[in-house]
């Protein structure tokens, strides 16, 4: 048996496990919650990942048909690549841990969440949230946490935790929010316009609630949790970081003065370049990645600067300036509605799509066979930034985004028999000066 901790959370008990399963992972936890479980385990490589300067983390939340006692479709009859709602929930949980990890640590991370068990009433994106914090807490690696996370509800006017999901259909708003004790690292949900000041009371709501799973987590590091990896950040030596500063400072304060984004691009990398030719060699390979965390660092300065002293943005721009703005409509001849939305050097051409509720999307999810009657699709070629890749199927953040402005939009569409038709928005991003 292993050592097992709970907590009450709106009348149900939450329990979150350690020490029987995955036991080889750096850290694993079984969360439970009514009749939903998951299983998530974090692990992380002994050495670091040469030649990067971000953190190699990766979050994945993958539903097991099993856990409702369903056999997958298709020919396979297995379980396949990530769908939309594995890949927007590992989303959910790698945006507040990924603060959490101290900077300059590039060793690669993996958090798995398995969903082994579904009840349809607890959200298991809630508990895979929880037993990601609570495996990345007890393991070895340098984690910054614990956090939790709570969704919040509001039913015949009063705020509910973690509402059962059927519930969620008559509640006017839906914010899943993370955080640790004293701060709220994270916000995503959608209301049916309610007023701001009260979905500030639902966030606010929703923060105090994660009181009793953090303490939980906590008891957990203090009796079960690993010794924490010893780590300190590499740095430059100061008279490198003084000849970095040097070399560029100058550079850089003009390249950022300059409005076209592929030109300023291009100065900067040109004098990113001469810092780099200006170390040996073999010291400029030992030292890649702390030169050019210490450019990195210099640039910050330099627009942080320039925003502070001369009330100016990068491209020139004053602090209320807005960039020119343009719109057209009905573009494309044979397309049911389209246009092009210009902002600077930002660009995304917009197609509308209307149809039948034949073709509206068949979803098969561990709550059952779903359908979905507006769709908003989100692509972001490489041509955009001046790039060559190749064209693969969409990736993570091009779901998240489409997703992001999908729920904005479904709030203020009309509904059911009001509305009996399908639509399909499809965003494609001509330009980006992201």
């Amino acid at each position: 048996m292993g050592n097992v901790y709970e907590t009450e959370i709106s009348g149900r008990t939450l329990s979150v496990e350690s020490g029987r399963w995955a036991k080889q992972a750096g850290g694993a936890a079984v969360v439970r919650y009514g009749d939903s479980v998951v299983l998530v385990t974090a692990c992380v490589t002994e050495n670091p990942r040469p030649g990067i300067d971000f953190l190699p983390l990766v979050v994945d939340y993958v539903e097991k048909t099993f856990a409702v006692g369903k056999i997958p479709g298709g020919f396979f009859k297995r379980e396949g690549r990530l769908s939309e709602y594995e890949v927007l929930t590992s989303r959910l949980i790698d945006r507040p841990i990924r603060p959490l990890f101290p900077k300059g640590f590039y060793n690669e991370i993996q958090v798995i969440a398995t969903v082994l068990s579904a009840d349809k009433e607890n959200d298991t994106g809630i508990l895979a949230m929880i037993g990601a914090s609570a495996a990345l807490t007890i393991s070895e690696i340098p984690f910054q946490g614990p956090i939790a996370g709570a969704r919040v509800g509001r039913l015949d006017g009063e705020l509910v935790i973690n509402p059962r999901i059927p519930d969620l259909e008559r509640s006017d708003l839906d914010i899943f929010v993370a955080g640790s004790r004293d701060a709220i690292l994270m916000v995503e949900g959608e209301a049916n316009e309610v007023p701001e000041e009260e979905v500030l009371d639902a966030i606010l709501f929703a923060h105090r609630s994660l009181v009793p799973v953090l303490e939980i987590q906590e008891r957990m590091a203090g009796e079960i949790g690993k010794e924490k990896r010893a780590f300190e950040k590499k740095v430059l030596p100061e008279e490198d970081v003084k000849k970095i500063a040097e070399i560029a400072r100058g550079a850089l304060s003009d390249a950022y003065a300059i409005q076209a984004k592929q030109d300023r691009r291009k100065r900067i990398e040109e004098t990113a370049e001469a810092v780099r030719s200006a170390f040996p060699e073999e010291e400029r390979a030992e030292k890649a990645a702390l030169i050019a965390d210490a450019f990195k660092s210099l640039e910050k300065k330099i627009v942080r600067g320039k925003i502070t002293r001369e009330r100016k943005r990068i491209d020139g721009r004053g602090l209320s300036d807005v960039r020119p703005i343009s719109c057209e409509v009905g573009i494309l001849p044979r397309t049911h509605g389209s246009a092009v939305f210009t902002r600077g050097e930002t660009q995304v051409l917009v197609t509308a799509t209307l149809g039948t509720s034949q073709d509206e999307q068949r979803i098969d999810s561990l709550l059952g066979d779903t359908t979905k009657a507006f769709m908003l699709h989100y692509n972001f070629p490489p041509f955009s930034v001046g790039e060559v890749k190749m064209l693969r199927a969409p990736a993570r953040r091009e779901v998240g985004h489409g997703a992001l402005a999908e729920r904005a939009v479904t709030k203020v569409l009309p509904q059911g028999a009001d509305f009996p038709y399908t639509v399909r928005v499809v965003s494609e991003v001509l330009e980006s000066n992201g």
